[in-house]
């Protein structure tokens, strides 16, 4: 296996890790707290797991644009449609405001490449797609 193939699995297992974590302590949240909050924390915690992955789809795809620069769009669109449904089922300031910022910074790689840039900046979307990570774990 090679190197980066292996650096991804390893944060993917974290990511699972974290998401499995974060799902318990949410099952262990008292009564007073409603359903439709936990599941809506739920919601958010696996829509920010799947785009912790496309973020990474995104890093290799980036990485062999020369291979196949499809895969850029393709990883920028699983992250798009994963954030739709993260700002469909939230009314969390905190969560929108991430979500706003993840789909600003998803625009600009797309424009980026769309403007000829095989190597495009994807630092503000790995950054804003931690932050997202960080307010929709409770």
């Amino acid at each position: 296996m090679s190197r980066g193939r292996n650096r991804s699995m390893a944060a993917r297992h974290r990511r699972r890790t974290a998401a499995f974590a974060v799902v318990a302590a949410l099952v262990a949240v008292p009564a007073v707290v409603g359903c439709d909050a936990v599941s809506k924390a739920l919601d958010c915690v696996q829509a920010a797991d799947s785009i912790a992955d496309s973020v990474t789809d995104l890093q290799q795809a980036v990485e062999n644009a020369a291979d196949d620069p499809t895969q850029t769009d393709q990883s920028l669109d699983a992250i798009e449609k994963n954030l739709d449904k993260i700002g469909d089922k939230t009314d969390n300031a905190d969560v929108n405001k991430a979500v706003d910022d993840l789909e600003k910074a998803v625009s600009n790689v797309r424009d980026a490449v769309k403007n000829g840039d095989e190597t495009p900046d994807i630092s503000p979307v790995t950054d804003a797609a931690g932050e997202l990570t960080k307010v929709c774990t409770p």
